[in-house]
């Protein structure tokens, strides 16, 4: 890899509102440049008719230049978005198909080994429909666990983590139902993800001392019993081993202090117990900037933090920030791993 390839991006759900703010995010581009910068060039894979159709639809002025080998999207980029043909399907907004789900998969599988193969820098991917994507044999909870598995390693070694302007999120459980969390919490697993938060932090994002907090499971961090075990039991013999590591880590914090704005200017990322305890604050304070972010993997890995918001696309409603912001983090995160 080096710091001259672009960016691949795959469409997601093209039923969704993934091609016009894929589209916007090009018209927009100035947006995507970190500051003071360039704008990353980027390409998306596969959809060529698709991305023409939801341009038509939204009204934008963004020629759509196909391109054969990723390279050249670092010469097409100024022209207009660079997209690979070969994958299509019907542009039918608010209605997912087979098809549509078909090559949302090719997308994200292409990109992903564009991305591994170092010809292109990072990978954006755009918002999917698991349901969708099941129907057509897709087995992995999610993106960040197909992944995982693309780059051999287990799903707890890719760690997802929300981030935004004023907040980054870690689920330290993800795509699992509520009564499975406190069997699935473990300290081990707490450990675990911590040192790869820190290590990713560093590499990534140049913090490189994270200052991390946990979160506490239960209301009031359990208050020494009352309302359950698993702070004594398992949160805080965590802490005090990655203490003893020598990490920056203190908890465990109850939620509902967590995210208030004095607490957040304390702390580089907070670990959180499930999935809402970390996404709802972030898509609370920071919906149209959210970034999702893969930590732990040999590729960098973003994906605005939304849905594929089959009620809306195609209706010019859609919000390209998130889209930005995560091919503006993701270019960061290429830049830094380029110059170490």
């Amino acid at each position: 890899m080096t710091p001259e390839a672009p960016i691949a991006l795959s469409l997601g759900d093209p039923a969704g509102i993934g091609p016009e703010i894929i589209a916007e995010a090009w018209v927009q581009r100035d947006r995507t440049a970190p500051t003071g910068g360039d704008p990353p060039p980027f390409f998306v894979v596969g959809g060529p008719e698709v991305l023409r159709a939801a341009i038509e639809a939204r009204g934008l002025d963004c020629p759509v230049v196909p391109i054969a080998d990723p390279a050249e999207a670092l010469f097409a980029f100024s022209a207009g978005l660079p997209v690979m043909a070969g994958l299509d399907a019907p542009y039918a907004p608010g209605a997912p198909s087979e098809a549509g789900a078909k090559l949302a998969l090719a997308s994200l599988s292409y990109a992903t080994r564009f991305t591994m193969g170092g010809v292109a820098a990072a990978l954006v991917t755009g918002p999917i429909a698991k349901s969708e994507l099941a129907r057509i044999g897709f087995d992995a909870p999610g993106q960040t666990e197909f992944l995982a598995d693309a780059c051999r390693l287990p799903y707890r070694d890719a760690v997802m983590m929300l981030a935004g302007p004023s907040l980054r999120t870690v689920p330290l459980t993800v795509h699992c139902a509520l009564a499975e969390v406190p069997a699935m919490l473990t300290s081990d697993l707490i450990v675990h993800k911590a040192r790869i938060v820190a290590g990713a932090l560093a590499r990534d994002f140049g913090v490189e001392r994270a200052r991390l907090a946990v979160a506490g499971l239960n209301p009031h961090a359990g208050e020494n019993g009352k309302f359950g075990d698993e702070e004594a039991r398992i949160i805080e013999p965590a802490i005090r081993t990655l203490q003893s590591e020598g990490f920056d880590v203190f908890g465990p914090v109850p939620g509902d202090a967590l995210f208030t704005s004095r607490v957040r200017g304390t702390y580089d990322a907070a670990l959180c117990m499930y999935h809402d305890q970390a996404l709802i604050p972030l898509k609370a304070l920071e919906f149209d900037e959210g970034v999702n972010v893969t930590l732990g993997l040999p590729i960098i890995r973003t994906s605005p933090d939304h849905g594929t918001a089959f009620d809306i696309a195609g209706k010019g409603l859609a919000d390209p920030g998130a889209m930005c912001a995560a091919i503006r983090m993701a270019g960061e995160c290429a830049a830094l791993r380029a110059a170490a």
